[in-house]
């Protein structure tokens, strides 16, 4: 009898052993093809992203960093991978841990394309960078001027402040050069109907930040808005 009982403990042990060992490796191998679905996805192997989704990988997987393939097409401007990744349902509105969505990223690298094939999707626009700031801020500071005309289609908020109590114009301001990208940048935005008296925390305007860089130009078309 405790023979019979010895051994069905150990018959036990072993199979929930196995159990275990089978799930592991399971686990392991969805990691392993989430991890290589993201890796194809920033070289842009449309290929290999096709044979995932064949065989049944979810579009929307995450690496450690909770970015998704589609994330990773914007990051590394992977233009085709991400339109095959957008229709097949990729969220563009998924937020990696550094509060990334492909709408953000997409924004603050000027992936003016990539912007555009999102707008039909539902891009959330009240959803935030880790600056605290939206898609339109960032593309401002870099004069991503193709991508800002994309975004200005939308309604996102151009008077939005972002954590540093900055608006996209003050941004063109403080942070660009002044030159004729960032002027076009402030063209763009004014005539989108941006407030160009909206201070930052020091209750400094953006003509008052243009004019104490020496941005002429910049400061002319502040001054033609309205600025003071």
């Amino acid at each position: 009898m405790i023979n019979l009982l010895f051994r069905c403990a150990v018959w036990t042990v072993l199979s929930l052993s196995t159990a275990t060992s089978a799930r592991a490796t399971d686990a392991t191998d969805q990691d392993r093809q989430r991890f290589a679905m993201i890796a194809a996805a920033e070289t842009g192997d449309v290929s290999a992203i096709n044979r995932f989704i064949i065989v049944g990988t979810p579009v929307d997987v995450r690496d450690e960093q909770r970015r998704t393939p589609l994330l990773a097409t914007v990051e590394h401007n992977r233009l085709e991978a991400f339109k095959v990744l957008l229709s097949e349902g990729a969220n563009i509105n998924a937020q990696a841990l550094n509060k990334d969505t492909p709408w953000l990223l997409a924004g603050a690298l000027g992936r003016a394309d990539m912007l555009r094939l999102m707008i039909p999707k539902g891009p959330d626009l009240t959803i935030l960078n880790r600056f605290g700031g939206t898609a339109l801020i960032p593309a401002c500071e870099r004069a991503h001027v193709d991508a800002i005309r994309v975004m200005l289609d939308t309604k996102i908020a151009v008077d939005h402040v972002n954590n540093l109590g900055w608006t996209c114009l003050l941004e063109i301001v403080i942070l660009g050069d002044g030159g004729q990208r960032h002027q076009e940048a402030a063209k763009l935005v004014l005539t989108a109907g941006a407030n160009p008296n909206l201070v930052d925390k020091k209750g400094v305007t953006p003509l008052a930040h243009a004019k104490s860089r020496g941005h002429a130009a910049l400061a002319r078309i502040l001054e033609t808005a309205g600025g003071r």
